[in-house]
């Protein structure tokens, strides 16, 4: 099929609604805890380095398990690992109605960080699997916006449970979800050839770049690449940011302005709306650019530059005349965030074989947990001891220049791998 030509047929992105549906449960699932903490830490005596710890653990799981879940999609396909993806995090998540000490969180919470971590391999590979490269970013950008609107729905539906069931069932409550969307996931997702609804020319459009056999690249052979480490370098640098205000923002509400729980909806609505925005333009602006006939370099870093500038202002956010301010300040971040996720996310679509990337992706969700878990040690340091926000939202300005630039003296053509070095 002609590139310039529309193909019939719309099954990928009911695939692609699919995958948003999923990461909207996750981060709901994920959240809950947060959006709980001040409520829960002041009931249980919780400790800020005892909630760090919960942080750390939790990205420490997350990233050894991404690298496994990584491996395993490359074996068993997007439609098992995903399955298996959330059942295990239904469990973990479902499992911190038993407990009241940090403790007891942290056992809870490693079962669902284990789930959690397949999450976005499997979502990869389905969307490279249904997916030509020039909607792959795109694609990338709406179901990860999914994140953005998991954070709207949990601060509005969380405290509302909790206040009237108690919180344990906000727990309950939330988990019972994603057993609908499992339910879903199995009746509906197969590959392209072999779903009934997909049409010759929607099949032809997806199929139009050459596929390439799947098989798995020993280790070594993946950390021989520039283009893995790139990847990892990226995750590594920005993931940090994003964890830290998935973990801390409600705290921050909290300690700023004296947010309570059933008032953080609005200010972590706006955030997140602003994020939701720049996760699918980041993702709709580089593939509107390969459209135009720009290269996948150009395009792909031109517009993690464009974010990487506009992120800056967080670095002052503290110092906002007030509660909307900083909401718009953070909000930015949060949207050139997403904005740049979504192109580092395709990197390993661009630059790898299709149905070879998943290691590489496990690896970059390694990097980045390893970042995320030194972001939360640095940051239950400097609340505990300066109590401020400040040094933090410091590091979250510059981390997207600083991986920017890395990422573009490891591949300053953005050269794809040949898929004769991974023999």
């Amino acid at each position: 099929m002609d590139a310039s030509q529309k193909p019939a047929g719309r099954i990928r992105w009911i695939v692609c609604g699919l995958l948003f549906a999923a990461v909207v449960l996750s981060y709901v699932d994920r959240l809950v805890l947060p959006v709980l903490k001040p409520t829960l830490q002041a009931r249980y005596g919780w400790s800020e380095t005892g909630y760090a710890d919960l942080a750390i653990w939790f990205q420490g799981a997350y990233g050894i398990a991404y690298v496994l879940f990584g491996r395993l999609v490359d074996r068993v396909g997007a439609r098992i690992g995903y399955a298996i993806s959330v059942t295990l995090w239904t469990i973990g998540h479902v499992a911190h109605a038993l407990f009241t000490s940090t403790t007891g969180m942290l056992i809870a919470r490693v079962p669902l960080a284990i789930g959690e971590a397949g999450a976005f391999p499997a979502a990869l590979a389905a969307i490279g699997e249904w997916f030509p490269r020039r909607e792959r970013a795109l694609a990338i950008g709406i179901f990860n916006a999914g994140s953005n609107v998991g954070a709207i729905v949990t601060p509005l539906i969380v405290p509302v449970i909790a206040v009237a069931f108690g919180w344990r069932m906000a727990f309950v409550a939330t988990g019972a979800l994603t057993l609908i969307w499992l339910a879903a996931w199995l009746a509906f997702y197969r590959s392209p050839r072999r779903n009934p609804r997909v049409s010759p020319e929607e099949l032809a459009w997806i199929e139009s770049e050459p596929a390439e056999a799947q098989r798995p690249v020993p280790w070594r052979t993946l950390l021989g690449l520039r283009q893995t480490w790139a990847y990892m370098a990226g995750r590594f640098l920005i993931d940090p940011v994003w964890w830290t205000f998935l973990f801390w923002l409600p705290d921050f509400f909290n300690r700023q302005y004296g947010i309570k729980m059933l008032d953080f909806g609005p200010p972590l609505v706006a955030v997140y709306v602003l994020a939701d925005v720049g996760s699918v333009a980041g993702g709709w602006l580089s593939s509107r650019w390969l459209g135009r006939g720009w290269s996948t370099n150009r395009a792909r870093k031109t517009a993690m530059g464009v974010c990487a500038m506009f992120a800056l202002p967080i670095a002052f956010a503290t110092h906002a005349p007030g509660m909307w301010w900083a909401v718009l300040l953070i909000g930015l971040a949060c949207a050139c965030h997403q904005g740049f996720s979504a192109n580092v996310f395709a990197l390993p679509g661009d630059l790898f074989p299709r149905g070879q990337s998943g290691s590489v992706i496990g690896l970059g969700g390694l990097a980045g947990a390893l970042g995320g878990m030194l972001m939360a040690k640095f940051a239950g340091a400097i609340l505990a001891t300066l109590g401020s926000y400040q040094p933090i939202f410091v590091v979250a300005a510059l981390a997207y220049v600083v991986a920017l630039g890395v990422i573009h003296l490891l591949v300053p053509r953005y050269t794809p791998v040949d898929p004769e070095q991974l023999a």
